[in-house]
């Protein structure tokens, strides 16, 4: 036993020795597959161990006390790792680009990039990452996904949405982000025909979209840029023939209501407070809410073939179908479309074409908004009336007036929907044709030609009967509707451009320079109501706006040193034919500047796999205004108020429009900076960014002084205003196995948007609350958020109700007055999130999600505007009112329309869908793959606030709104 003893502690002093012989020194060089040159800052680390080194400038590397057999990877971001043996000898390696981070390719304005090279606040989604279930429009295919943006879309069927990045740039002019489909800046207008300008795009032909956010980003677009651009990449074609075909069905309800009272409690209400009025009370029991509205059904039916034509090119068919209808009665949305994509390339890839054509049909049933009449309606009347002489339905007319005239009062919102046919029909083609030639005799240079058309044809035709209520009447008597009016818009597109893409050492350049040409153009026709009996001479009348051409020449320069220290400038000068000529042109400047701090700090480390520190700066412009010549004096022939007489005649004459010669661009300056990260191999990833911006010469539609021009209100360039805020994401493989994987979406967004300067550093209030008199509930004020509330501070009684009519005196002069209004709480959210989760546990897959909003607030005008129980009893007619009337017991005060009692807490989270679903991957016999899904859309909604729906459009002011339906959808994806 001692011997053994011995021996062993023999073996393990010698141990050391034997390893110390056994060891060597490791050396090579590591090198771009496709350039050929070395890469820096290249991890090599011995597996297993901790013992890594990295490539140098040259891409070579030394490590030592490596033992023969051991292995070594070698890995860098943006490519594939790889790992090798070591037998003692030089090891040479050559790195190819990761096929993964390929497909993260992100698109810019005139070109691409990949992730790791984007110096902007940039955000892309691809089709994996899409948001699924019930959607009709494209926006919401990345709703919740994208730190900064909020997506609101109305619940109408096939209806647009309100898209925000980072909270607009502007006070009068747009605040929509500029669009670009394939190259092609798209019509930002909605036809006549038609619901939204996306409504034309069929979802399922997305690959992915692009945000820009920040001016570094997006100052390439110049004059369009101000509040962002979404850059959408549809599906091409492929050299595999592939079949799709997906079918949804999905079935829809409303799920909420205003709390009005029910026909037992307004008997009830009326028989003791307004004895003398019984006798206008009826024996029906109705729910004029739920009458207006219905069950609804969905159907979207999608094929698309994708195959390589003519055995050259790569080209994919699509013909889809979606038939949506929404709530309110007769209310529905039709769109068949057509798309084709073309990608045939020549002479090994350096002649390359893309064609893409889309056509589609809409057809709409348009439904009046009539939730003001279901909300008020007597609900002991009927629906139906079988001695009505409007057809049929239940109205307040006068029997014993010869002409059944009608009685003041609200109308039936069942009739009013049934008896008016109001119909849209949009064609509309849009596309581009680009070509691009890689010259053969200089290396990295390249040429563009980029030619897009987006053309929509729409007509409208409304025709309501003289039996229906709801028409317009004369002295009471309805005359009908019979109105018809159709509008083309035409978008015109030139771009050419150079790109040269070369690698000098360790110097990567990626220059781009050229032009763009788009015009835009409209023209109208409107009969007018042809029933008016008092139509006048000027009808049928046709409009053909002057074109809006916009003329740009931009030029930009990625510079990349060393792999790690990536530059960013750009430049743009954009000509708007809206501006004089002594102000056509703006000058729209943008850097950025980003380090890959990994490569200098954690480079060995194995858990920071990325960090990239970026700042950018960028001017951008905007010339979005409703007129387009406003620079231009212009005549017009006067009505009737504006003639002449001569010798006992009346002769018009021609009166000058309002003109500003010194109109000029609105300008954004923004200053961003952010960092991206990588964690865990990029396992987790994701981004931080803290921005500021600032718009100056606002155009404003703002007053002038009596007697300067031809109205009181011209646009000028007046005024400032300025958001900062930040933003936070992260997405995660929480858990990433070869049959479970759960990933993660989380962002966060905070911003604070003020007024800086008004015209004349005067208040502009704002009307339109639906509140009756007075009801200038908000104000724009310099120092505060625009759309703040501007109200009275309501006093309260001991056990805490409002006092009618009781404000607070804020100034102290002993008066309540208008003095002693001030701003309380404003529309912005504190914060925004969105949420989102997918698992997939071999064939089965579940998804969802969220998204919220915290602090903002709403002024409740539908509350409001029916506080007071006076309103119960209007002339000759009785009208419901909601309930929350009892919470404050208000009676006839006009004023408590302006009370801060009415703003609530519409903070929100919103479950905007599950979606849980089987593959089975070998049907028909291995043939082909099947996919069954379930799910609900707008599964539910958490909030406090009192009315339908926190979520409004309106900035800030509810005054009801189209429901947001509860659908329950059923799919089916079949591919070959």
């Amino acid at each position: 036993m001692k011997t053994m003893y011995q021996k062993l502690l023999l073996l393990l002093l010698m141990l050391p020795f034997g390893l110390l012989a056994q060891t060597k020194t490791a050396t090579g060089t590591v090198r771009d597959n496709t350039t050929g040159q070395p890469i820096p800052g290249v991890s090599v680390l011995i597996v297993g161990t901790q013992n890594g080194t990295s490539t140098d400038m040259d891409g070579n590397f030394t490590l030592s006390a490596v033992a023969e057999g051991a292995q070594i990877s070698f890995s860098f971001i943006g490519f594939a790792s790889q790992t090798v043996t070591f037998t003692g000898q030089p090891i040479n390696i050559v790195l190819a680009e990761d096929a993964t981070q390929l497909q993260e390719v992100v698109v810019i304005g005139y070109g691409t990039t990949t992730k790791k090279d984007v110096t902007g606040s940039v955000t892309s989604v691809t089709a994996k990452d899409f948001n699924k279930g019930a959607i009709v429009t494209a926006e919401n295919l990345f709703s919740g996904k994208v730190a900064g943006v909020t997506v609101n879309t109305s619940g109408a069927p096939g209806s647009g949405s309100q898209i925000r990045i980072r909270g607009g740039s502007s006070l009068f002019a747009s605040n929509d982000p500029l669009i670009v489909i394939d190259g092609l800046p798209i019509l930002s207008d909605t036809n006549i025909g038609s619901t939204s300008p996306l409504a034309a795009l069929n979802p399922n032909d997305i690959e992915s979209f692009t945000v820009l956010k920040d001016a570094s980003a997006t100052a390439i677009y110049g004059s369009r840029a101000s509040n962002g651009v979404i850059i959408i990449t549809t599906k091409k074609g492929g050299k595999d023939l592939k079949v799709s075909y997906n079918f949804k069905y999905g079935a829809g309800k409303h799920t909420d209501k205003i709390d009005v009272f029910s026909a037992d409690e307004f008997r009830t209400i009326i028989q003791n407070t307004r004895p003398n009025d019984a006798g206008l009370l009826g024996t029906a029991n109705t729910d004029w809410q739920d009458a207006i509205y219905r069950r609804t059904d969905f159907v979207d039916n999608n094929l698309s073939l994708n195959g390589n034509l003519f055995g050259f090119m790569p080209s994919r068919l699509s013909l889809g179908n979606t038939y949506q209808e929404g709530l309110r009665l007769t209310n529905k949305f039709n769109r068949s479309n057509i798309s084709l994509s073309l990608n045939p390339s020549f002479f090994k890839d350096h002649l390359k074409f893309n064609v893409n054509v889309n056509y589609t049909n809409e057809k709409n049933r348009f439904a009046d908004g009539v939730e003001y009449n279901a909300i008020h309606f007597n609900p002991t009347q009927p629906i139906l009336d079988a001695d009505s002489p409007y057809g049929g339905y239940f109205e307040y007319y006068n029997a014993n007036d010869a002409n059944n005239a009608l009685i003041l009062g609200t109308r039936n919102p069942v009739a009013q929907l049934m008896q008016t046919y109001d119909t849209g029909n949009n064609n509309r083609i849009f596309g581009n044709f680009q070509t691009e030639y890689r010259f053969h005799f200089i290396d990295g240079l390249k040429a563009v030609v980029n030619l897009g058309y987006d053309r929509s044809n729409g007509d409208r035709t409304r025709l309501v009967g003289t039996n229906a209520a709801s028409a317009p009447s004369n002295n009471s008597i309805p005359y009908g509707t019979n109105e018809y009016s159709e509008r083309r818009i035409e978008n015109q597109l030139f771009d050419g451009y150079l790109n040269y893409n070369k690698t000098f050492g360790t110097t990567q350049l990626d220059a781009t320079a050229g032009y763009s040409y788009q015009k835009f153009q409209t023209r109208s026709f409107y009969t007018g109501n042809l029933n008016n009996p008092t139509l006048g001479s000027n009808f049928p009348e046709t409009d053909i706006d002057t074109p809006n051409v916009l003329i740009g020449f931009f030029g930009r320069a990625n510079i990349t040193f060393n792999q790690k220290y990536l530059f960013t400038l750009s430049y743009r000068r954009d000509g708007s034919s809206r501006f004089a000529e002594n102000n056509r042109w703006g000058n729209f400047p943008a850097a950025a500047f980003a380090w890959r701090v990994r490569d200098d700090f954690f480079a060995e480390s194995n858990t920071v796999s990325d960090l990239k520190l970026r700042l950018g700066y960028g001017v951008t412009g905007q010339q979005s205004i409703p007129e387009a010549n406003v620079y231009l004096q212009q005549y017009q022939i006067g009505n009737g108020n504006s003639q002449y007489m001569f010798g006992g005649s009346q002769y018009p004459i021609a009166v000058s429009r309002s003109y500003n010669p010194d109109i000029k661009w609105e300008e954004t300056t923004t200053y961003n900076a952010g960092i991206d990260y990588g964690l865990f191999n990029d396992r987790v990833t994701g981004a931080l960014d803290v921005f500021y911006k600032k718009s100056d010469d606002l155009l404003s539609n703002v007053p002038v002084a009596d007697g300067s021009n031809f109205s009181n209100f011209i646009w000028q360039n007046i005024g400032s205003f300025t958001t900062k805020g930040v933003e936070f994401s992260v997405i995660s493989d929480v858990v990433k196995t070869e049959n479970f994987r759960w990933n993660v979406n989380f962002n966060f967004t905070k911003f604070e948007r003020r007024i800086e300067e008004l015209a004349y550093n005067q208040d502009i209030l704002l009307g339109g609350t639906g509140s009756g008199t007075g009801g200038t509930a908000q104000i724009l004020r310099e120092g505060y958020t625009p759309y703040s509330f501007y109200l009275y501070k309501q006093l309260y009684d001991t056990a805490g109700k409002p006092v009618e009519g009781a404000y607070a005196d804020l100034n102290g002069d002993g008066v309540i007055n208008g003095d002693d209004r001030y701003i309380y709480k404003n529309p912005d959210a504190d914060a925004i999130f969105g949420f989102a989760s997918s698992i997939n546990w071999g064939n089965l897959d579940f998804s969802f999600n969220l998204r919220a909003s915290v602090g903002n607030r709403i002024y409740n005008a539908v509350n409001a505007g029916n506080a007071q129980l006076a309103l119960l009893k209007a002339d000759a007619v009785l009208a419901n009112v909601p309930k929350s009337v009892t919470a404050t017991n208000f009676v006839n005060t006009s004023d408590v329309v302006l009370s801060d009692y009415f703003v609530e807490n519409g903070s929100f989270l919103r479950m905007d869908n599950i979606t849980l679903g089987y593959t089975f991957p070998k049907w028909l016999d291995g043939k082909a793959s099947l996919r069954l899904y379930g799910g609900v859309q707008n599964a539910f909604l958490i909030t406090k606030y009192s009315g339908l729906d926190p979520e409004i459009t309106n900035d800030g002011r509810d005054q009801t709104i189209y429901p947001r339906q509860r659908q329950y959808l059923f799919g089916v994806n079949v591919n070959f």
